[in-house]
């Protein structure tokens, strides 16, 4: 780790930390776009104390992120929100400029659970959670409450629901890359917006993953970094939008609850009664929006301007939100690819072959040795030689009869132009429900996912031919 960075740090915690030793331990957490988030152990005249300290990367903002609040601000509204009731850990230190560690803050370390996958299937979070849901319209209730004429909110961007999706729309129509079930959502979006919707203080990230759990319910609420000032059913919707079920989907609400018991939590909180119509919208809004910021952090790999293993794979789960759009607004059968062994051909071995190995050297072998970090590094190089292996499997036939299907719709062409032709033509007006439209879509779609992400939950289906 860098020297004058733990120099910095550890001036800061002599200033700051009362009766400070020395720093024991500073484990980087994650290494986020923008933001970094370390663990610090620091000895004390009272004993062993831990801190988490988050602050900007030194390279600045990453284009995939724009529309995140400062680290200051985010400082600010953890403290709104502990003052609201909102469990939130408390902020010890807010850096300055003569720290020379950047824009960021040291705050309380909270023991709990946060990673959704444990959150969902944990046996010690058994009894807890069948009270989540209720807890977080609580909690969300609590929050949408807060006055937004403090002085604090002042700069967070104010949106409405239809400004939302036309940046978003804008952002995706930016990078060239046509994908007609976009284009499709987006208009749907348009055609049903809320109407008199509320204005307050919103999240933007309220998910579980952003959540600190334990035996007693929700610890914290983390990563306010997406803050705004628009619809509150925002929050209610990106809570259950599929992506963050963790493979849990019939309980929609994050994986462990369901929307009555989360809407009832919000009732008797805030007594708003928030209409299962209304939370629709902006579950197709969640999935739409992830839809194109997985594109867009793909993009920030693919210029270089974001290095990363991750970066590439993640950009291929765009395909999984589109999914989830489609069972949300063209619900429909679809039938998947035929299973297809790997061809032995006349040459030993195959490239199918020589991915397989390399995937399983991988995942079997490195992924488990005893680094944590390339241990996880592992396991994302195997998902992106079992995503290649399975475009080289099922691609080329898949590619053919999406080209036919869309022939069928607009008239000859190649398969680049026609999907850019389908895309130009929703954003043109093209009727919604045009003869074969939706079945087109949910097949492309549904094909993709198979190639990227077969075991996503939103890929269920029911064979013509059983």
């Amino acid at each position: 780790m860098d020297s004058t960075f733990l120099a910095a740090l550890k001036a800061v915690l002599k200033r700051q930390v009362t009766g400070f030793r020395e720093l024991r331990e500073c484990q980087q957490l994650t290494a986020g776009a923008s933001q970094e988030t370390y663990r610090l152990l620091v000895a004390t005249d009272r004993g062993e104390l831990r801190y988490a300290f988050r602050r900007n990367q030194a390279a600045g903002k990453d284009a995939s992120n724009l529309g995140t609040v400062g680290l200051a601000t985010e400082a600010e509204l953890l403290q709104l929100a502990a003052e609201a009731g909102i469990p939130v850990p408390e902020v010890i230190y807010l850096l300055e400029e003569r720290d020379k560690l950047g824009e960021g803050f040291l705050m309380q370390w909270l023991e709990g659970e946060t990673l959704g996958q444990r959150i969902v299937r944990s046996e010690s979070l058994a009894d807890v959670r069948p009270r989540l849901a209720r807890q977080c319209g609580e909690v969300l209730a609590r929050l949408h409450a807060i006055a937004i004429d403090d002085d604090a909110l002042a700069g967070l961007p104010a949106v409405t629901p239809a400004a939302l999706v036309q940046e978003t729309w804008d952002s995706y129509q930016a990078l060239d890359i046509p994908a007609p079930m976009i284009d499709f959502t987006a208009r749907w979006l348009l055609d049903n917006l809320p109407v008199n919707s509320r204005r307050t203080l919103v999240h933007g990230d309220f998910r579980n993953g952003n959540l600190m759990v334990d035996e007693s319910g929700v610890v914290a609420v983390l990563d306010w970094e997406l803050a705004q000032i628009g619809d509150p059913v925002r929050d209610l919707g990106w809570l259950c939008v599929n992506s963050w079920r963790f493979g849990i989907s019939d309980l929609p609400v994050g994986g462990f609850g369901t929307i009555d018991e989360l809407l009832a939590g919000y009732q008797e909180q805030s007594g708003i009664a928030v209409s299962k119509e209304a939370l629709h919208f902006w579950q197709v809004f969640g999935s739409f929006w992830w839809s194109v910021a997985t594109l867009n952090m793909a993009a920030s790999w693919r210029s270089g301007e974001t290095p990363s293993l991750e970066r590439p794979v993640i950009g291929r789960r765009s395909s999984e939100a589109q999914m989830d759009c489609v069972n949300l607004i063209i619900p429909g059968d679809f039938d998947p690819p035929d299973p297809i062994e790997l061809d032995q051909g006349t040459q030993l071995p195959m490239p199918a072959e020589l991915l397989e190995g390399v995937r399983n050297f991988l995942q079997d072998e490195v992924a488990a040795a005893d680094s944590q970090r390339f241990g996880f590094l592992a396991k994302v190089a195997a998902n992106s030689l079992g995503i290649a292996q399975r475009e080289f499997l099922y691609g080329p036939a898949l590619a053919l009869e999406e080209q036919e299907r869309l022939a069928a719709l607009l008239g000859k062409g190649s398969l680049q132009r026609l999907r850019r032709q389908l895309s130009c033509q929703l954003r043109d007006g093209m009727a919604l429900d045009s003869d074969g439209l939706a079945e087109h879509l949910r097949r492309t779609i549904a094909g993709q996912l198979s190639i990227d992400q077969p075991g996503y939950s939103a890929l269920r289906f029911s064979r013509a031919n059983p």
